[in-house]
């Protein structure tokens, strides 16, 4: 995957938001106003997901290319390679679960969380 199929991807996803809010090369999205990923423009070797604290550790005992990310909270937030053996399917998966995950535990208040996930719904999107 590349920095623009990543992009892509991640864009076409409901109500998605993307800045710069950190620096110049750290692109963040964001999703009711919360982030659910974010990568280094001009060094696109990782993605950072997030995610329950199980769901963490059962990614970074099934993948070696998944870590805990680098300046988060490391139970809730991972480094995904996208330069390791990891498919482009996986890692789309993993976005989609990072912004589902967002969507039902940070996004407030309730109504626009429940429009967000309509929005999902409406995409085909599984949200459960």
């Amino acid at each position: 995957m590349d920095i623009f199929a990543f992009r892509e991807y991640v864009l076409s996803l409901p109500s998605v938001e993307e800045s710069t809010p950190f620096d110049d090369v750290t692109l963040v999205y964001k999703v009711g106003g919360k982030m659910f990923a974010c990568v280094d423009l001009e060094q696109f070797n990782r993605v950072v997901v997030h995610h329950s604290a199980e769901r963490g550790e059962e990614l970074r005992d099934s993948y070696s290319e998944i870590t805990p990310a680098w300046h988060f909270n490391k139970r809730y937030w991972s480094d995904v390679s996208v330069e390791g053996d990891i498919p482009d399917v996986v890692i789309r998966r993993l976005i989609c679960e990072s912004y589902i995950f967002t969507i039902h535990h940070n996004v407030t208040p309730k109504s626009l969380r429940e429009q967000l996930l309509r929005s999902c719904r409406d995409a085909g999107m599984d949200v459960e």
